[in-house]
């Protein structure tokens, strides 16, 4: 079931860095971004792209890793704490257990925002016709293939360039 897996690595990077800067921020939570009410039709067939593919793996991971992010900083302040602090996290962790669902739920209700009742109920029945279903299974690997592609040749045209730089300022009679 690693339908989304390969995306999700460079999606849950971002997201992870997000998490971490978490505890930094403000004491106050910032606003949740304005989403048009749907019907509830609308979000269930959100629901159902969105666990066909499998992107709850890319915050499954959100609340454990925002309580270790904050418990580190803490950590960081009050080094005298650590076993307080581990003791703790213990306590937070099981109090907030499940709350990345509210993830799941706010993206299912941005998904019918941003799609009709309709065109839901259509993608749920093409990802369920056998070329929806590869799509789910190969369009992962073929993102994440591409973005490792798209690394590599900018790393070789980086070099490319670095050694225009050189030349140009050779040029010019600076050696870099």
């Amino acid at each position: 079931m690693k339908r989304f897996s390969g995306l999700l690595s460079a999606v849950a990077l971002s997201t992870g860095l997000a998490f971490a800067a978490a505890p930094a921020m403000a004491q106050q939570p910032p606003a949740a971004p304005s989403v048009k009410q749907s019907t509830p039709a609308a979000i269930g067939y959100a629901k159902e792209i969105l666990a066909m593919k499998n992107v709850q793996v890319m915050y499954a991971g959100a609340v454990p890793g925002i309580i270790e992010k904050t418990k580190t900083g803490l950590l960081q302040q009050y080094l005298n704490y650590q076993k307080d602090l581990d003791e703790v996290a213990v306590i937070v962790a099981k109090a907030y257990a499940g709350r990345e669902k509210e993830i799941g739920d706010g993206m299912a209700q941005i998904y019918a925002a941003e799609f009709t009742e309709q065109e839901l109920k259509d993608l749920v029945t093409f990802y369920k016709t056998p070329l929806g279903q590869k799509l789910l299974t190969s369009e992962p690997k073929a993102i994440n293939d591409s973005l490792q592609y798209m690394q590599q040749w900018a790393q070789q045209f980086g070099v490319q360039v670095n050694a225009q730089f050189k030349a140009e300022m050779k040029k010019r009679g600076k050696d870099i």
